[in-house]
């Protein structure tokens, strides 16, 4: 009985010996000071870490945002110029009936008609040009300081342009990526309430709280991220303002 209970006692000195935490030798040993001390670069490590974490993060959130306003951008190209080909295929039409049911009374208007046509194409040839060239500086020359005097002129000229809610997008964005956050409010602005049907709105919309944000109005950016959520429900946009609402309230 007594040997039982002996080797019962060495077996539970020998599980608690095994079970017993080993001592964390980057915290033995040492004055509190000392201690102290190397408990501070720990912490300061690990939210290093963290803030790197989080730089890596918004780094990705912005190349996703990028590549998804490249392929909306050309998505809407291809739409835009398949329209323009349906219109001139209607306008070559309409000469050619007119030729043939009125040929010496369209002699003198088929010049002046074709004239017009031309010089529409050539417009609409310009302005799309126009836009690709500020979007290449971004996408594939990575110039964007010539960037933005670009999507400006291309504003300027094209106020009503197709392009026009995408140009004041990018050069939005652009404008947020150098903190001139007080111009960047302005044209983001433009988007939401100059341009209310634009598939760039939502976008936008949380540029803007993101501005709150880091302009230190945490309750005007949260009403744009509720408001994303709202009119943009399943969205890419949606999406973001959730996880920017659940940052601001962690």
């Amino acid at each position: 009985m007594k040997r039982a209970v002996l080797i019962t006692a060495m077996f539970f000195g020998a599980g608690a010996a095994v079970a017993a935490p080993a001592p964390v030798e980057d915290l033995a040993g040492g004055s509190g000071d000392d201690r102290l001390a190397r408990l501070e670069r720990i912490v300061k490590s690990r939210q290093q870490s963290e803030i790197d974490m989080q730089r890596r993060l918004d780094t990705l959130q912005q190349e996703v945002l990028d590549l998804r306003g490249l392929t909306e951008q050309q998505n809407y190209q291809i739409e835009q110029m398949q329209q323009r080909q349906r219109q001139l295929y209607d306008e070559i039409a309409n000469l050619s009936s007119k030729a043939t049911a009125t040929p010496a009374a369209s002699v003198p208007a088929t010049p002046a008609a074709a004239a017009a046509t031309a010089n529409a194409a050539a417009s609409s040839l310009s302005e799309t040009a126009s836009y690709e060239s500020a979007v290449n500086l971004v996408l594939k020359e990575r110039k964007y300081d010539d960037a933005i005097p670009a999507f400006r002129a291309f504003i300027k000229q094209y106020p009503d342009s197709v392009y026009a809610a995408n140009a004041n997008y990018w050069l939005g964005q652009l404008l947020f990526n150098k903190s001139e956050f007080a111009e960047a409010k302005q044209v983001f602005n433009t988007v939401v309430t100059r341009f209310s049907d634009s598939n760039k709105r939502g976008d936008s919309l949380v540029k803007l709280g993101m501005i709150a944000e880091k302009t230190g109005d945490k309750a005007g950016a949260t009403q744009y991220y509720q408001q994303v959520v709202k009119d943009y429900a399943n969205s890419a946009a949606a999406r973001i303002a959730q996880q920017q609402l659940a940052a601001i309230k962690a």
